[in-house]
């Protein structure tokens, strides 16, 4: 990391209300480093950003000690916490070179993952039982053909996604939307500290910063920043994912969805992705030959087909669809007490989910 007098010039630049991102790089570019933007005369900051945006830089923030401090004592509490900052040697370069990178992140982990070949995976936080399975199987796939996965620590799809990754010798990383001394969701402390050991959590907000709503959507811009493509596993028309889908297309990344029932929800927001032009998954070869990346051999995999794997008559009339009993019951022909019985009998061997709005839904072996 940077001498602490160095590491303060960064953060003040940051913590400093009024004063964007945009509006920071623009005086970095000018001044040459944050110690410089800091020392130089009201008037040529205004001359480079407005006199507004130069104002806000004559006092340091409120609590300004106590916001350092804490900084400070974060950094210091375990060997492999660290920052890099936009200048470091080891900034990655992809996110270097997209469209709205942050001055600052603080690293929990090896922070050398974050400069190697990376593919984000995000999705819906209300996943189906069958979405958590093909993320899961795609970020092990994926991280065993070399590439990190990073994902957003979130409920559903991305913290499969991470745990799939996490039985790789490549890893994953974890974009947070909090300061990296809180974990959000609380339930995923497990996950982020498995995450820190075998990965990187990282942040652009200082410890002390709490889940706020608008916190998600910027730490976003980051997941597509450092990666070469995103691929949405499921997402609903309004998701969170499509906004990662969105700034990665703005960046020039490649943008992939996985396709679903046309029945689901949560498959909506891929078909749309499809339809505007997302390339549509169903292998993770179809990936790597997307980004050039050539052949991946044994590590490719694809949602097994329908009938490959079971001759049950249920689980067959099923498919890959979402059914819901009578609809179910129309296609089997079989009386609603014999269905409801063997239907439940598949819900325990884990072999079929039962999914919101009284529908059913197959579960793929992986």
């Amino acid at each position: 990391m940077p001498a602490d007098a160095d590491f303060a010039a960064w953060l003040r630049l940051i913590e400093t209300p009024g004063l964007g991102r945009a509006s920071a790089r623009r005086l970095l570019a000018a001044l040459g480093s944050p110690d410089a933007v800091l020392g130089a005369t009201e008037a040529r900051r205004a001359a480079i950003v407005g006199p507004a945006v130069a104002a806000a830089l004559r006092e340091p923030p409120p609590d300004w000690p106590q916001r350092l401090a804490a900084a400070l004592a974060w950094l210091a509490g375990e060997p492999n916490r660290s920052v890099l900052t936009l200048d470091h040697p080891d900034w990655p370069p992809l996110l270097l070179q997209s469209p709205d990178p942050p001055l600052l992140l603080y690293v929990e982990g090896d922070a050398k993952r974050l400069a190697a070949p990376a593919l984000a995976i995000v999705g819906s936080r209300h996943a189906t039982p069958q979405g958590i399975d093909h993320a899961r199987r795609f970020g092990s796939a994926i991280g065993n053909a070399g590439w990190v996965v990073v994902s957003g620590l979130a409920a559903g799809i991305d913290a499969a996604a991470h745990e799939g990754a996490l039985a790789s010798a490549a890893g994953t990383v974890a974009v947070c939307g909090t300061g990296l001394d809180q974990v959000y969701p609380a339930r995923h402390r497990a996950l982020a500290r498995r995450i820190a050991a075998h990965g990187a959590l990282i942040s652009e907000y200082s410890p002390g910063m709490e889940a706020l709503a608008h916190n998600f959507p910027r730490r976003n811009r980051i997941i597509a920043g450092l990666t070469r493509g995103t691929l949405v596993v499921e997402a609903a028309l309004k998701s969170g994912s499509l906004i990662t889908a969105r700034l990665a297309a703005e960046a020039g990344r490649e943008v992939f969805a996985m396709p679903g029932s046309i029945h689901a929800p949560q498959s909506r927001g891929c078909h749309d992705l499809i339809k505007q032009g997302a390339k549509l998954v169903e292998t993770v070869q179809d990936i790597f030959d997307e980004l050039g990346a050539g052949g991946i051999g044994a590590a490719a995999v694809a949602p097994p087909a329908p009938a490959a794997d079971t001759t049950d008559p249920l689980l067959q009339a099923l498919g890959a669809e979402s059914l819901t009993l009578d609809e179910l019951q129309d296609r089997s022909g079989w009386p609603a007490d014999r269905l409801a019985a063997r239907l439940l009998d598949l819900e325990l061997e884990g072999r079929l989910a039962r999914l919101p709005g009284g529908r059913f839904q197959r579960r793929f072996a992986a």
